[in-house]
């Protein structure tokens, strides 16, 4: 599957509020593929690609912030022994994280791909300074926070017995009835085939990532992964 029908599915299976926010790479695709070598197509190009990438930003930073305020109050309620009533939000506050993580990946990938468009059509140089700035200036691409998150929220999910492991069938096929957690397990594998088909590697390539790994979850992945062309 290509890159951009993997994106469109991805924004489809995220939260409706998210859609806009990810990289709007058919547009980018037709500045770069309208850039004749002039000064101001250039201009034009730089310009959208940065508004995009501090579009992209800026929501992760917001996420982020957002997520740790969660994370404190679903401590304090844990603590307060009330985590009978908040399971399904810890589900949910978990599905979210995951698919920040996922935001995070593919949005990266396909700012790279972008750049590769533009310098193979110009002869330009601009992939590599591109993305040694997301790396060391950008939050999206910094990823530490979040994944520590959603390892602690996998933690309280399993002293709270969410969801445990031996979990019945039906308890499965109802929680995949939901929706974030429907999407949850859509962004895992995103992740997977976004990493495994990408061919952007080397020291501009995404951070190490501690994906979730609860069987229960793995349980939906399909018998085949997508490939990424």
């Amino acid at each position: 599957m290509k890159f951009g029908k993997l994106l469109k599915r991805q924004i489809e299976q995220s939260l409706p509020e998210w859609r806009d926010k990810f990289v709007s790479y058919k547009e980018l695709k037709r500045i770069v593929a309208s850039i004749s070598g002039s000064p101001a197509d250039e201009a034009a190009f730089v310009a959208a690609l940065a508004a995009d990438i501090d579009k992209i930003d800026s929501f992760f930073l917001e996420q982020e912030e957002e997520f740790e305020l969660q994370e404190a109050i679903k401590k304090a309620a844990e603590a307060a022994a009330e985590v009978a009533g908040i399971r399904r939000e810890i589900v949910d506050f978990h599905g979210e994280m995951v698919l920040l993580l996922s935001y995070s990946s593919i949005n990266y990938i396909g700012v790279g791909k972008i750049l590769k468009k533009h310098d193979k059509r110009t002869g330009g140089a601009l992939a590599a300074p591109v993305a040694e700035a997301v790396r060391e200036r950008r939050h999206f691409f910094k990823t530490e926070t979040v994944s520590r998150m959603v390892r602690e929220c996998e933690a309280m999910m399993a002293e709270a017995a969410v969801l445990p492991a031996e979990a019945a069938p039906e308890a499965l096929a109802a929680a995949a009835e939901h929706g974030i957690f429907r999407n949850t397990v859509a962004a895992l594998l995103t992740m997977e085939d976004v990493r495994r088909g990408s061919s952007t590697h080397g020291r501009h390539s995404l951070p190490p990532l501690t994906l979730p790994d609860s069987d229960w979850l793995r349980s939906f992945q399909p018998p085949s992964p997508i490939p990424i062309q």
